[in-house]
């Protein structure tokens, strides 16, 4: 028997990853509060500069160069005397008054350094003063911005509940807010005008299907039927249990975008193992190996929602596995303060570029939308959506060698 051959090596992994919270350095950032803080401080120092240039330049002319405004042009006995400046003891009257001109002009200039100095240590005082001043009343000012990025940020975690509503005069930003406001409301009626029919289409459809079922089951349980005609039934019995499972689908995926508000304690752990128990005859009629420790891993949530999340990803990787020698490790742990589900199994090489393509309904890995025996391709949607609705997330990676290691993250 010829031995079987190896399976490709895996593409490389995606570069891509998700981005920080915050930057390395968030003071760096040029925000707007940072460049107001600029332009407010910015204009104060330019206005100082002018001022104390025309100061300066108002003391000189006012302290005008020049001879003295008296001179000494007659008398005996004169004696000068001075304690910043060196006056002859004695002389004609022209050396004294040139020496009386000499210390004057250095007192001047002396008076005028001693105003600049003390002028621009009072300028730089002001403007740490003024870029403080500046740097808080551009957060009070754009303190509303804030909140409409902070309820963005919730209404992007698929909470369309959360509304600004924000106060204050009827200046720009409130205009914004009201904006921000009636386009929530929008959303949410067409969300929840787009779930509720989903809803009920697949209610309306639940009836027909369980019908069908009941009357096929009941002509396959006749003895004397024909053997095509329960060769028939019985497929006719799997394309509607296909149907049944993809309204189920349909109504689960629709439930679960929302928010989950009633809460509970759930342990993955044990999630995990109530779906490794529904998927272990599938497994091993494949000859799929169930392995990997599951540690307790408590979060708060639905356990019915959080079982689907698991069920949906053990039974994916049992079902596009390798035919020999395949394997599905599931890993529950607690790590850096979130719950991890951690599913990795072996399988057909994915290209990076096709795993956001796995998440989308109806989609699967490089088949048609229909014809598929493993499923309805809605098991990755539904737990996307299922994980969004806890507040976590899940996120798909090639694995070296051929399959998938999916990772679902969760608060605790």
């Amino acid at each position: 028997m010829a031995a079987t051959p190896a399976p490709p090596t895996a593409p490389p992994k995606p570069t891509w990853a998700p981005k920080s919270a915050e930057p390395p350095f968030p003071w760096l950032r040029p925000t707007i509060r940072i460049r107001l803080t600029l332009l407010y401080g910015g204009m104060f120092m330019i206005a100082g500069i002018l001022l104390l240039s025309i100061i300066y330049l108002l003391a000189a002319q006012a302290l005008h160069a020049g001879s003295a405004p008296f001179k000494i042009v007659g008398g005996q006995g004169i004696a000068l005397s001075s304690s910043s400046c060196q006056l002859p003891a004695s002389g004609t009257f022209q050396e004294i008054n040139d020496a009386i001109g000499v210390c004057m002009a250095q007192q001047r200039q002396h008076a005028l350094d001693n105003l600049l100095s003390r002028s621009l240590l009072a300028l730089v005082g002001l403007s740490v003063i003024a870029f403080a001043f500046g740097y808080a009343m551009a957060g009070r000012v754009l303190s509303p911005l804030g909140r409409i990025t902070r309820t963005a940020r919730r209404v992007a975690g698929t909470d369309l509940t959360r509304r600004i509503e924000l106060d204050g005069p009827d200046d720009e930003l409130k205009e914004l807010s009201d904006t921000f406001d009636e386009m929530l409301d929008r959303l949410e009626r067409a969300f929840t005008a787009q779930q509720r029919f989903v809803a009920n289409a697949s209610h309306e459809l639940r009836t027909p299907l369980a019908i069908n079922r009941t009357l096929l089951e009941v002509h396959l349980s006749d003895p004397g039927a024909p053997v095509e005609l329960q060769q028939l039934g019985k497929t006719l019995l799997a394309t509607n249990e296909r149907s049944e499972q993809l309204v189920e689908g349909l109504l689960l995926l629709a439930r679960s975008d929302n928010e989950i508000v009633d809460r509970k304690p759930v342990d993955l752990a044990e999630v995990a193992s109530r779906a490794l128990d529904q998927a272990r005859n599938e497994a091993e009629a494949k000859g799929v190996e169930i392995r990997g420790e599951r540690s307790p891993a408590v979060v708060q949530g639905n356990g019915v929602l959080l079982e689907r999340i698991a069920l949906n990803l053990v039974q994916n990787a049992v079902r596009y596995n390798i035919p020999e020698d395949g394997w599905v490790e599931v890993v529950t742990e607690l790590k850096d303060g979130h719950a991890t589900l951690l599913v990795t199994n072996t399988g057909p090489v994915v290209p990076a570029y096709e795993i956001d393509n796995i998440f989308e309904p109806f989609r699967r890995l490089r088949t048609e939308r229909t014809g598929s025996d493993k499923g309805v391709g809605l098991g990755l949607s539904i737990a996307r959506s299922v994980a969004r609705a806890h507040g976590g997330r899940i996120i798909a990676e090639p694995r070296e060698g051929g399959g998938l290691v999916m990772r679902v993250t969760l608060p605790v």
